[in-house]
C-alpha cells in the first residue's frame, strides 16, 4: 500500500461515526474503504460497531466472535480482529429472537421485545470497548446499525445516536441513492431526530451513485438547504464490493448466478443461513457457476455439487429444507452420482440424528437427519470458537479457517475424517464412496491449494488466483475511489 503523509498526531481527531438512513445503505463497505484509505495515509486506525445483527460472524484471536463486517474492517486496518471492535452481536435464531453475544461470548438469548428493554444496560460495556480502541489508534471509524430515524427504538439505543451522544462522536449520515428517495430519507431523518442529535451530524454522504454525478448537484443543494448539513461527497457504485464478504443475508436477496462456469454448484438458502461468505472464493472461480437457491425453487438437477451451508438454527432449518422439498432433490442428486458437502450446521444435517436436549438453538428436542452420513450430533456447550489449520485428508492440501459451533458429532463415518487439523484432532466425515462429506471448518475454500484440489476432484479447473490477494486489491481500489470521491480531509477535520 502506498502511504501518503499523515496529519500531525497531536492535532489528530479521534473518531467519526457513519450512520445510515436505513439498513444496507453501504455503511460497512464505506467504513472498510475509509479505514484502508486512512491506513494508506499512514494513520493507525481501528473499526468499531457498538451493536451488530448478523449470522455472518468471525472468530477473534482471543477466542471470541464478532460480526464478519468488523473482521473485514480490521483487515482493512491491517490489524487482527478484536472482540472490542463489535462488543454486542445479535445472531437471529428466529423471526422474534436472537442469541446475544457480548464481547465475543454468548450471554444468552432474548426475544426482540425483551432485548429492547435490556439493551441500554449494555451501554457501559460498549463505551468501555470504544475507549480501549480509542487509546490505541489515531482514528476510530464507527459504524451504526439500522437508522437513527427509527425513533420508536430510540429509548436505550446503543447502536446509533444513543452511542454517539454518550461518546461525543460526530456523525456522517449516509444515504443510498440506488434505492431511490435519497433526498426524502436524508431530509426526513433531519425532521425526525431531536435538535441535540441533529447537532451531532457533521454532514451527509451520498452512496451508490450511477452515472454523471453533476446531475445530482441540485439534489445536494436541496438537502443542504433543508438540513443545514454539508455534503462530504457522492460515492459512485463500487463494483469491487462484490469481491468482499457481505455483512449479512440481505446481500443474498440480489444474488445472481454467474453463467459460463462448467461446474454447477448449488447452495440452498436456509432461513437462518450463517457464514455464507464461505462460498465467496468459489463464486470468483471462472469455472464455477454458483447458485444460491431461494426458497420456492428446486435444487437444480444438473448440479455437480450441492453444499449445505451453516445455520444458526440447525433443527429449524432442517425442517425448512424438508418443507421446500430440498431433501427429495438432494436424494435424487445423490442417486445421480452427485457430490454433497456440508459445512458446520449443514454437516450436522447430513447425519442420522440431531439432538438439542438443552434447547440451545430453540425448544429442546431432536430431529431425524438426512441420513447421508453415518453420524449423530448432540448440540451442547461449550461453544467451540477457534482458528484452525490442517490438511484435507484426501488430497493433502492445506486448509485454514475457523470453527464456530456448539455441536459434537460422532459415528462410524467419523473413521473417515474429511480434515486432519494441526492440533492433532480430526474434523468431519466422509461417506464410504467418497461422494458425501462434511466438516465444521468455515473458510476452507479461502485456501487456494485446497480450492484448486477440490475443483480438480470435481472435474473442473481452478484459476490459480489468490483469494487473499483478491480481497486486498479490492480494498486498495475502493480506498483509492473514496479518496477521489469523498472529502476525507473534511471528514478528519470534523472528527473528534
Amino acid at each position: 500500500m502506498a502511504a501518503a503523509k499523515a496529519p500531525t498526531r497531536a492535532i489528530m481527531p479521534r473518531a467519526i461515526m457513519f450512520q445510515g438512513t436505513g439498513s444496507d445503505v453501504g455503511k460497512s463497505l464505506l467504513v472498510a474503504g475509509l479505514c484502508r484509505a486512512l491506513v494508506r495515509r499512514g494513520l493507525t486506525v481501528r473499526p468499531f460497531k457498538p451493536q451488530n445483527m448478523s449470522n455472518n460472524a468471525a472468530v477473534t484471536a482471543d477466542g471470541g466472535e464478532i460480526g464478519r463486517a468488523q473482521a473485514l474492517q480490521a483487515r482493512a486496518c491491517g490489524v487482527a480482529p478484536s472482540v472490542h471492535m463489535n462488543p454486542v452481536l445479535l445472531k437471529p435464531q428466529s423471526d422474534v429472537g436472537s442469541q446475544v453475544v457480548v464481547r465475543g461470548v454468548v450471554a444468552g438469548t432474548a426475544r426482540a421485545g425483551d432485548y429492547q428493554s435490556r439493551k441500554g444496560q449494555l451501554l457501559p460495556t460498549v463505551l468501555d470497548s470504544f475507549e480501549r480502541l480509542k487509546a490505541e489508534a489515531d482514528v476510530v471509524v464507527v459504524e451504526g446499525a439500522g437508522s437513527p430515524a427509527e425513533v420508536n427504538l430510540r429509548a436505550g439505543d446503543i447502536a446509533n445516536m444513543g452511542f454517539a451522544t454518550a461518546a461525543g462522536v460526530p456523525v456522517v449520515l449516509v444515504g443510498d441513492i440506488d434505492r431511490g428517495g435519497v433526498i426524502a430519507s436524508l431530509v426526513g431523518t433531519h425532521a425526525l431526530i431531536p435538535p441535540e442529535e441533529r447537532a451531532l451530524v457533521a454532514g451527509f454522504l451520498i452512496n451508490k451513485f450511477r452515472g454523471d454525478v453533476r446531475l445530482f448537484d441540485g439534489g445536494l443543494s436541496v438537502i443542504a438547504e433543508r438540513t443545514g448539513w454539508p455534503s462530504f461527497g457522492v460515492v459512485p457504485w463500487l463494483a469491487d464490493a462484490a469481491l468482499l464478504p457481505a455483512e449479512d443475508a440481505v446481500a443474498l436477496d440480489s444474488w445472481k448466478t454467474r453463467s459460463g462456469g462448467r461446474l454447477r454448484v448449488a447452495v440452498p438458502m436456509l432461513s437462518r443461513i450463517a457464514n455464507f461468505d464461505d462460498f465467496d472464493p468459489l463464486a470468483q472461480e471462472p469455472d464455477v457457476a454458483l447458485s444460491m437457491v431461494p426458497r420456492g425453487q428446486p435444487l437444480p438437477g444438473d448440479a455437480d455439487l450441492v453444499i449445505l451451508p451453516g445455520s444458526k438454527a440447525t433443527i429449524a432449518d432442517l425442517a425448512v429444507l424438508r418443507a421446500q422439498g430440498w431433501d427429495v432433490d438432494l436424494a435424487a442428486h445423490r442417486r445421480r452420482g452427485g457430490r454433497v458437502l456440508g459445512i458446520c450446521g449443514g454437516y450436522q444435517m447430513l447425519g442420522r440424528r440431531i439432538a438439542d436436549p438443552d434447547g440451545i438453538e430453540g425448544p429442546p428436542g431432536e430431529a431425524e437427519g438426512l441420513g447421508l452420513l453415518d453420524v449423530d450430533t448432540v448440540l451442547k456447550g461449550p461453544k467451540v470458537l477457534e482458528e484452525a489449520t490442517g490438511t484435507d485428508f484426501t488430497t493433502g492440501a492445506v486448509v485454514a479457517g475457523y470453527e464456530m459451533h456448539m455441536g459434537r458429532t460422532e459415528g462410524p463415518d467419523r473413521a473417515r475424517p474429511m480434515l486432519t487439523l494441526a492440533n492433532g484432532r480430526t474434523d468431519g466425515a466422509v461417506s464410504a464412496d467418497g461422494r458425501v462429506m462434511g466438516c465444521y471448518l468455515h473458510g476452507l475454500f479461502g485456501a487456494d491449494g485446497f480450492r484448486a484440489a477440490f475443483l480438480t476432484g470435481l472435474g473442473g479447473e481452478a484459476s490459480g488466483q489468490s483469494y487473499a490477494a483478491t480481497v486486498e486489491q479490492a480494498l486498495d481500489r475502493i480506498a483509492a475511489r473514496l479518496e477521489e470521491h469523498m472529502d476525507i480531509d473534511a471528514l478528519l477535520a470534523a472528527a473528534r
